[in-house]
Formats: structure tokens, C-alpha cells, sequence
């Protein structure tokens, strides 16, 4: 399969050496089955080819970002139309960021999260199952998020929720798109660091010890390439 990955951001400079950069982290995480091509949106960026019978890609990946949905930038406006035009047409998966910006292009509403920044493990619970889920109870992810979904669009359903994210991740089933608030592609390595590098002000000892101490537990990274990899191939 022919996979877009829209680059929406850079991961902080210190840690590319060791980790990678975000469109890396998907490669990683989705495996070597695809044919991966990348477009970095922030510069403006766009595939030429938008029909996949015309050289173009069957299915784009939008990355997380330091950016928020609502910064007065010419690109996320651009994104937001680009998710609207290739939605039905190619598959769509958002991450973190993603997850956001399909929400707000698809009528949902993101604002900063009135519980404050999301960090280390997260835990979810399964609110339905799909074609490319597992049946389990509960996922364990990582994340690094200030800003999250409040009203999900008309045409999203819940697939997994927490009372910290109520919109963890969500379907749009009519759409061939699939969000999630959380970085199944983060190893928890490189979302310790993100733990570490948040200021004071930002988060208080006991939250980034907590975080932190959550990030020794068992994740379930894989198991969301997997349900990627099935969605894409659904």
C-alpha cells in the first residue's frame, strides 16, 4: 500500500539522533509492508497526485505536532481542507495532533484540556469493537498532549475512551478515517524524555513522577500497528 505520512511537526532536536523524527516513528510502527512517501505540510508540502489510480497514495497518516489545531497558521487551514477533499477517497489515520485536526475538519470541537497535560501511560477502555480491533477490555498507550477533542463530529464513534479522554479514539466509519489521541508509535523511552523536558509550571513533581513511573508498565504499542495495519486493510 501506498502511504502518505503528512509531517506536522519535529520532535525537540536533543532526541532525533536516538529516536527518530515523527514520520520514522510511523515507518516503525506500521513495518516495512508499505511504501511510504513523505510530505512535510508545515512547509508546505502537498502530494501532486491526489487519486490514488493516478500515482497518488491510498491512505495518508498525519503525525503529532507541537502545534495546536487553532494556531493562526496557513498550513493547518490547508490541512484541514486536504483531510475534507481525500476523505472517502483515501484512508486517513491521525495521531495525537491528527487526531485533532480530523476532529475539527470533520465538525468536532478541540480546545485545551481543562484536566492539563496528558502524560506517560494512559489506560483506555474499548467502547465497541470493529473489524480491525481486538477483543480486549482496555488499551495502555503513551501520551504527551495539552489540547484534546470535547465534542466529537457527527460522523465519529467512540472506539476507546477515558475519563481523562473521553474522545480517545474515534472512527468515521462513512469517511475511511480513524483517529488517536494517544502515540502508539512513541516508545516510552522517548515519552519519558517529553516528561522530563515539560516545565514546572507546566507539570508538578507528583504528575511527572507518576508519568514516568507509569512508563515501566506493559504497553500495548504493537497491538494499535496491528489495528492500523488492519484498518488500512480493511
Amino acid at each position: 500500500m501506498k502511504i502518505g505520512i503528512l509531517q506536522t511537526g519535529l520532535p525537540p532536536a536533543h532526541l532525533v539522533a536516538d529516536y527518530g523524527d515523527y514520520p520514522a516513528m510511523v515507518c516503525r510502527l506500521l513495518g516495512d509492508r508499505h511504501d511510504y512517501s513523505l510530505f512535510d505540510v508545515q512547509a508546505n508540502q502537498w502530494p501532486q497526485e491526489r487519486e490514488a489510480d493516478r500515482g497518488g497514495c491510498d491512505a495518508y497518516v498525519i503525525t503529532g505536532s507541537a502545534a495546536g489545531v487553532h494556531d493562526d497558521q496557513p498550513w493547518i487551514k490547508a490541512l484541514e481542507d486536504f483531510l475534507r477533499e481525500r476523505a472517502g477517497r483515501s484512508k486517513l489515520v491521525g495521531i495525537c495532533f491528527g487526531h485533532q485536526i480530523m476532529a475539527e475538519a470533520f465538525g468536532g470541537r478541540v480546545q485545551r484540556a481543562r484536566v492539563g497535560w496528558g502524560l506517560g501511560l494512559h489506560r483506555y477502555r474499548l467502547r465497541c469493537q470493529t473489524v480491525w480491533t481486538d477483543p480486549v477490555e482496555e488499551i495502555a498507550i503513551p501520551v504527551s498532549h495539552q489540547d484534546q477533542v470535547v465534542e466529537k463530529p457527527p460522523s465519529a464513534r467512540i472506539i476507546a475512551s477515558s475519563h481523562f479522554t473521553p474522545f480517545a479514539v474515534l472512527e468515521y466509519p462513512s469517511l475511511g478515517a480513524v483517529s488517536f489521541q494517544c502515540h502508539p508509535e512513541f516508545d516510552p523511552d522517548f515519552a519519558a524524555e517529553l516528561v522530563h523536558i515539560r516545565p514546572p509550571e507546566q507539570v508538578d513533581q507528583k504528575q511527572r513522577d507518576q508519568a514516568l513511573a507509569s512508563l515501566h508498565r506493559p504497553h500495548d504499542n504493537a497491538r494499535l500497528g496491528h489495528w492500523i495495519n488492519r484498518f488500512l486493510a480493511s
